[in-house]
């Protein structure tokens, strides 16, 4: 692959990386797609493949884990598993009402509603409603983690061949 090539690879990477934390872009999707692409257009060889599958597994990990740990992390709070579902279809929700920023406004104000009906309490829903946040924010770092890992990889792969 020409140099070119993989500079364009690499800013797909980039963006993926970018898309971890906006959440308009499907970011490891992306970064593992331009892994699989380079490693398809530029004719495998066991470098190549072999950092695919690294890349395939930190992906894989990354994705199952983005979602375990705050929701394990969130029940641990005390809010009820319905209330993080409600939320995430608000979030969407919110995200078409209010664009970009509706995203953060209907997860949040969900989540918030629902444990303010449950709990009675404006306090005790706003804990709740915090540590769903925080659980949240776990799972974004996981996954950034992830990113950066897989882009490393490449980066590895690249260099060694």
């Amino acid at each position: 692959m020409t140099g070119a090539g993989e500079l364009l690879i690499g800013l797909l990477m980039l963006v993926g990386v970018i898309g971890v934390v906006v959440p308009v872009l499907p970011g490891l999707l992306l970064v593992w797609g331009a892994a699989v692409a380079w490693a398809w257009l530029d004719g495998g060889g066991p470098v190549r493949w072999g950092a695919v599958v690294l890349i395939t597994l930190a992906f894989v990990a990354a994705t199952v884990l983005k979602y375990v740990l705050p929701a394990r992390s969130a029940t641990g709070a005390g809010a009820p598993r319905s209330t993080l579902l409600v939320g995430a279809v608000a979030a969407v929700v919110g995200f078409f009402v209010i664009p970009v920023i509706g995203f953060v406004v209907g997860g949040i104000g969900a989540i918030f509603l629902l444990e303010l009906a449950r709990l009675g309490s404006a306090a005790a829903a706003w804990r709740s409603t915090r540590a769903v946040l925080v659980a949240v924010g776990v799972g974004v770092l996981v996954e950034l983690a992830a990113a950066l890992a897989m882009v490393a990889i490449w980066l590895a792969a690249v260099l060694a061949t």
